[in-house]
């Protein structure tokens, strides 16, 4: 006989030489399960839980925040001029409003356009609030200036 698979090892085979022609027990009270039921045991691990959630974050595609010209910053600052004399004269003007949203997991985020009355503006805090309440508080909604790509109007030139 050969010896086992490392040196020094003895034989498995000398070892159980007593038992290895004996017949595999079977319960006298189970039937044995088939091949599907066996495997079926084991169905529910799955070693790769989370991978297509991860596969489809790393797909998902985002925008990088545009830098604005020179001239593209000076119409926004006419147009929030405009409509301050607008909100000073009693006025809540309609707008349509283009703002850029960071993403929370990755780098970028995405181009956002809402269409809302403006409250008010805001020079200190570089913000610019909007008649639409949100959250629990129901606090006015704020957008910040520095991510303001376009704003429209109908009142605006």
């Amino acid at each position: 006989m050969t010896k086992g698979y490392r040196q020094g090892e003895p034989d498995a085979r000398v070892i159980y030489a007593d038992i290895i022609q004996l017949p595999h027990w079977q319960s006298p009270t189970r039937t044995p399960m088939s091949a599907y039921e066996r495997a079926a045991q084991f169905s529910s691990f799955n070693a790769l839980a989370g991978y297509e959630d991860m596969i489809g974050e790393e797909a998902r595609h985002v925008d990088n925040q545009e830098v604005l010209t020179e001239d593209e910053m000076d119409y926004l600052n006419r147009q929030l001029a405009f409509l301050s004399k607008k909100i000073e004269n009693g006025e809540y003007p309609e707008i349509t409003i283009t703002y850029f949203v960071p993403d929370v997991s990755k780098n970028g985020g995405v181009y956002v356009e809402l269409t809302e009355c403006v409250r008010r503006i805001d020079p200190i805090a570089h913000k610019i609030e909007l008649c639409r309440r949100t959250g629990v508080s129901g606090s006015y909604m704020a957008i910040a200036l520095d991510v303001i790509r376009q704003i429209d109007s109908k009142h605006t030139n």
